[in-house]
């Protein structure tokens, strides 16, 4: 089926026009400045050491650690789980760009429909618990009062966007209802809860004081409702139930509010509960979040790590709050964090320390107590060993397999120290287990990547069409044909490092115009300009030569075909496309990781620009590439001769000759030949 795009094409170049990548993609991950590049932890892939790279001069980004690369919109749409329309529409949001929509099929419709109607729906219940929460009476003196109770000021309450629901049966869903709003959007997200028996629907968060829930970017995808009366059967907490949109084993409840503090500081603090984030943010500790209604998560972790590595984890003095520490501890090791604990006394958490000493002595509280965690759990599971062998080689068997999930090799053996001497061990004891502990978990990994990656085969299937169809190939003049199928395994295939280059320079500077000295009708010297484009396909194409890396010859195929339509080349084509391969491939070449450092810069030393000579670098760049093709294909004709008949030894000798005699007029002359421009093809 033919699928009519949303968005008009002069818009989508509007929308990329304008998008700036580093701005989007900072939304979402810690990024900091690299020469031209700006660099930070890939938001796909677990890692310590950053390797994900974004260049705003090219308005691409590329992970070299597990190769995920594209455009902003590629982006989105890997991160958000975004379609490629809704990944434009979130960017026309964010720069005010007013799009005009096209028509769409009704089954494309209704799917977008559905989605769009959740975020409507929670946002327009967020902003109607927070009307309430100041403009009814009982809104005022139960919900509000209740905050002010807390301790939380208007200005924070309004920054959270706390609101309240009122104790009454079903006055929110009528009212959602009498303002167009579905009671099956009502009900899938978990707004209204219908009795499958009576078909009577009531509010699920009726009299309790509402937590609206934020993705990164700011929308709302769920709440948690905390219950104001003393009935022992009401939970304490409700959440909004899992739903298109809402997911809580991947969200952090204060994220939204908190991303640019946790990278300023380069800290996270992770408390309990909703009460505790807002309190923490009013004492002024506002790079702190906490889990949403659920325990500590991988996705959560990850979640935090986008914006630092360092998570001081805040429990409850009491024995459920040290059990629940206990639990997270591996998990976040387990992911590269590094660690640390604030224990408060006994019958206190972060938001009654607050109140009863004040924002100062909290912070006071905070910097003093920060505690090495694997060292504190080590010590509170001692306390119950006493002399008992058998519970004492459990300990050690249970803190070596904690310390084995230490990424950081001198973090790893700063705790085999401190905690052998914690356990009356020697060190190489505890850094035997250590070791064995370590290789059990790496062990455990591999198989569970092995068979996520065999189940990933199994199930692997085209991205599904939810709103529109999926991001076209960039639009290309008539008659360019698409590229060639792949190779079956060709960034196996060794890659000439002058054919990288030769490739690189088309990406980057194909559409960049060079002077050439070249002869009128008359036999007078005159001078030309023609792109880098031009100038590369047409010496190829005079040598006839070829690239041997598949990928490298796809790449110049199409950038000759565009030569050939417009004189142009457009990278999109590339960064866009279906094929993943390439599009990594030609992301990879166009990624440039290196600059040189400002040090140097202040010492007077400088590194010439590629096109601060281009000419210089093409001309030598096309000697290179011609100069290795040559010679690998005089090779192989060399090779071809050990089993040739004898009739064709003499035809293999003559190439062979005429090779040699082509290398020794490249080395006297390394001057390009371009074949006259035609505009009509």
């Amino acid at each position: 089926m033919h699928f009519v795009s949303m968005i008009d094409q002069e818009t989508i170049q509007r929308i990329m026009d304008t998008a700036r990548i580093e701005e989007v993609i900072g939304d979402f991950v810690s990024l900091k400045k690299r020469g031209a590049n700006h660099i930070g932890c890939c938001p796909f892939h677990n890692e310590k050491t950053p390797s994900f790279y974004v260049s705003p001069s090219k308005g691409i980004f590329k992970c070299f650690g597990c190769g995920e690369a594209g455009d902003v919109v590629a982006f989105l749409k890997k991160h958000e789980h975004y379609t490629y329309p809704e990944a434009l529409q979130y960017l026309a949001r964010k720069y005010n760009i007013e799009i005009q929509e096209e028509e769409m099929t009704p089954e494309q419709q209704q799917r977008q429909n559905e989605r769009d109607a959740l975020f409507h729906v929670s946002e327009f219940a967020q902003k109607y618990f927070a009307d309430l929460l100041y403009n009814d009476e009982m809104g005022r003196a139960v919900g509000l009062s209740y905050f002010h109770q807390r301790g939380m000021s208007d200005e924070i309450i309004k920054r959270f966007g706390l609101g309240y629901c009122l104790d009454e049966w079903s006055n929110f869903t009528d009212h959602a209802l009498k303002q167009g709003y579905s009671l099956t959007v009502l009900e899938k997200t978990g707004l209204t809860i219908v009795k499958e028996d009576s078909g009577k629907r009531y509010d699920r968060f009726r009299g309790r004081v509402m937590f609206p829930i934020y993705s990164i970017s700011g929308r709302v995808l769920g709440f948690s409702g905390r219950v104001l009366s003393s009935e022992k059967q009401a939970a304490k907490y409700v959440n909004s139930p899992d739903s298109d949109i809402y997911n809580k084993s991947r969200i952090l409840y204060g994220l939204y509010q908190a991303r640019t503090a946790i990278a300023k500081a380069g800290k996270c603090y992770l408390v309990e509960g909703n009460v505790d984030v807002v309190s923490m943010h009013q004492s002024g500790v506002e790079n702190t979040v906490a889990s949403c209604g659920t325990s500590l998560t991988t996705e959560q972790i990850r979640l935090i790590k986008r914006y630092t590595s360092n998570v001081t984890v805040l429990y409850d003095g009491d024995s459920a709050g040290i059990k629940a520490a206990l639990r997270a501890v591996d998990l976040l090791f387990a992911e590269g964090m590094h660690v640390r604990l604030v224990l408060f006394p006994d019958g206190e958490d972060p938001d009654s320390y607050a109140q009863k000493y004040g924002s100062s002595a909290l912070q006071d509280y905070l910097a003093q107590h920060e505690d090495n965690f694997i060292m504190f759990k080590t010590r509170v599971l001692l306390d119950g060993v006493k002399d008992d062998p058998i519970r004492r080689a459990e300990l050690i068997s249970d803190t070596a397999r904690s310390i084995g999930l230490v990424t950081d090799m001198l973090e790893r053996a700063e705790y085999i120290r401190q905690c052998a001497h914690l356990l009356h061990v020697s060190e190489e004891v505890l850094g035997s287990a250590v070791a064995k502990a370590a290789a059990t978990a790496r062990q455990k990994a591999y198989e569970e990547a092995q068979r996520a990656q065999t189940a990933g085969q199994q199930t692997a299937a085209p991205e599904a069409d939810v709103a529109g169809q999926s991001a076209p190939e960039a639009e290309v003049p008539e008659g360019v044909p698409a590229a060639p199928v792949a190779d079956t395994a060709p960034m196996h295939r060794p890659l000439p490092e002058a054919e990288r280059h030769l490739v690189k320079l088309l990406l980057d500077y194909g559409n960049r115009m060079v002077p050439q000295q070249t002869v009128d009708d008359q036999g007078q010297p005159q001078t030309v300009e023609y792109s880098v484009a031009e100038i590369i396909v047409s010496e190829l194409r005079n040598d006839q030569l070829s690239m041997s890396h598949p990928l490298c010859q796809r790449i110049f195929e199409q950038c000759a075909l565009m030569v050939d339509m417009t004189h142009q080349i457009d990278t999109s084509r590339f960064l866009n496309s279906t094929d993943e391969q390439l599009r990594v491939f030609a992301v990879t070449l166009m990624m440039d990781t290196y600059s040189l450092s400002d040090s140097w810069r202040a010492k007077g030393v400088f590194v010439p620009k590629i096109e601060d000579n281009l000419l210089q670098d093409l001309t030598e760049s096309i000697y290179a590439f011609k100069s290795g093709r040559l010679s690998q294909m005089t090779a192989d004709l060399r090779e071809q001769l050990r089993t040739a008949t004898e009739e064709q030894q003499r035809e293999l000798l003559l190439q062979i000759q005429q090779y040699n005699s082509v290398m020794r007029q490249m080395q006297t002359v390394r001057n390009i030949v371009i074949a006259p421009r035609c505009d009509t093809y």
